[in-house]
Order: C-alpha cells, then structure tokens, then sequence
C-alpha cells in the first residue's frame, strides 16, 4: 500500500473514533448536541411526540444521551434511573439542551419530588405499544420513586 493510502486509512480511523466517543450513538452518550437553537415554542406539539430526544447536561465534561420524552399537562418531562450518570449530573436540577430534528432548545430540569406518578404512568402508557418489553420491565409505581428521578423540563 502506498503512503498516501495508508495516511488517508489513518485520518478516516481518527474521524470515525472522534465521532464515535463525542457523537451519542444509541444507548452511548455523546459531548455535542448540534442542532441550531431556537426560542421554546408555546406548546411541545410534535416534539411531544416523538420517540426519542438528545438531551445535553453540564458537567466537567457535559453528556449528551438519547432519551425518551413525555408530555403530561403540557409539560415536557424525562424519566431515568437514578443510577445513570446523566441523572446524577443533573442532581437538584440543571441548565440542560434538548434537540429534537434540528432544533435544540435551552431549558432547565427540575426533579418531581412529588406528584411524579402520574407522569410515570404516562411515560409508560405512551411507550408500551412500540416497547412492550422494556416498558413491562419497568418497577411498579409503590418501587419507582425508589429507582426512578422525573424530570420537568421548563423554559
């Protein structure tokens, strides 16, 4: 092989190793969110639709996961395992981004230490007929508020 093959192989590796470890790519959290941002519009509409969002926190080095979302009184919420690195980044509440398609939102996540079942239940109501299996694995409501933290995204 000659040497500017060789050079091109390694430059091509090198991007596709920096894309991966920055970019989130499925269950692995990412640094960049992209997206342009833009005002938070009067309701979520479409975006409370949608499956999944890039949800960006602060952090010595910040993390960008791929997440579901719910809206429960037209409010905008995330739910996660309080295990997760994500959840603990955000502790008592943070500055966060949320990109949904192109449009990347700057809001702050507050954690439900009250009243939060309802919207469990809606989270779970919303993703069981696409992920049955994952949302039928989840803790009853009586253990969640022991392995879950919800999440309020306000504007």
């Amino acid at each position: 092989m000659n040497k500017t093959i060789k050079i091109s192989l390694l430059v091509l590796t090198l991007i596709a190793g920096i894309v991966i470890l920055v970019a989130p790519i499925g269950p692995m959290p990412g640094i960049f969110i992209g997206g342009t941002e833009t005002p938070v519009p009067d309701s979520w509409g479409d975006i409370a639709d949608r499956d999944e969002i890039h949800l960006r926190v602060p952090g010595t080095i910040p993390r960008v996961v791929i997440i579901w979302v719910v809206e429960f009184g037209e409010e905008l919420y995330v739910v996660g395992s309080q295990d997760s690195g994500w959840v603990k980044m955000i502790g008592d509440g943070a500055k966060v981004q949320m990109r949904a398609g192109d449009n990347t939102y700057l809001l702050t996540a507050e954690p439900l230490t009250s009243e939060w079942a309802p919207v469990v239940t809606a989270y779970a109501d919303k993703y069981r007929p696409n992920y049955p299996d994952i949302v039928n694995s989840f803790p009853s409501i009586d253990v969640a508020n022991r392995s879950f933290s919800v999440f309020k995204l306000n504007h």
